[in-house]
C-alpha cells in the first residue's frame, strides 16, 4: 500500500508536516487547517475515475489495468490508500486534489509538495 494524503493550511498558518499527518491518521482535528468540502471532492474523484468499478462508496478498482484506492476522510483531509497502482494513477489523484488547494503529503519520504519546498 502506497499512502497520499491531502490538507490544506488556512492563511499565513504552516506547522510541522508529520506531526499533522499523524493527527489526520488518528482522525484528530488540527487547528489551523481548513474545512474541506469533501462530499465535493469525493464527486471529483468519482467523475475523473468514471471508467473504474465502484467498489463501495469510496473503493475503486482499475478493472483494464493494475491498481485499486480507498478514500478516507475527515472534515480537514483526503488520504489515499493506493494498492498496486501505477504512478501515471497517483499522479491523477495529486492532480485532482491539487484542483482544490491540497498538494500532497507523501509520508513515505516524509515532503509535502507545496509552494513551500519548490
Amino acid at each position: 500500500m502506497y499512502e497520499l494524503l491531502f490538507w490544506q493550511y488556512q492563511e499565513g498558518i504552516y506547522l510541522n508536516h508529520h506531526l499533522v499527518y499523524e493527527a489526520l491518521v488518528e482522525q484528530e482535528e488540527v487547528e489551523g487547517l481548513e474545512i474541506l468540502p469533501v462530499q465535493v471532492i469525493l464527486n471529483r474523484i468519482k467523475s475523473v475515475f468514471s471508467n473504474w468499478e465502484k467498489v463501495d462508496e469510496n473503493s475503486w478498482k482499475n478493472t483494464k489495468g493494475k491498481g485499486a484506492f480507498q478514500v478516507i476522510s475527515t472534515p480537514q483531509s483526503i488520504k489515499i490508500d493506493c494498492y498496486g497502482t501505477e504512478g501515471k494513477t497517483m499522479n491523477l489523484l495529486v492532480d485532482t486534489l491539487e484542483e482544490f488547494k491540497c498538494p500532497l503529503y507523501d509520508p513515505q519520504v516524509p515532503v509535502r509538495y507545496d509552494e513551500m519546498n519548490e
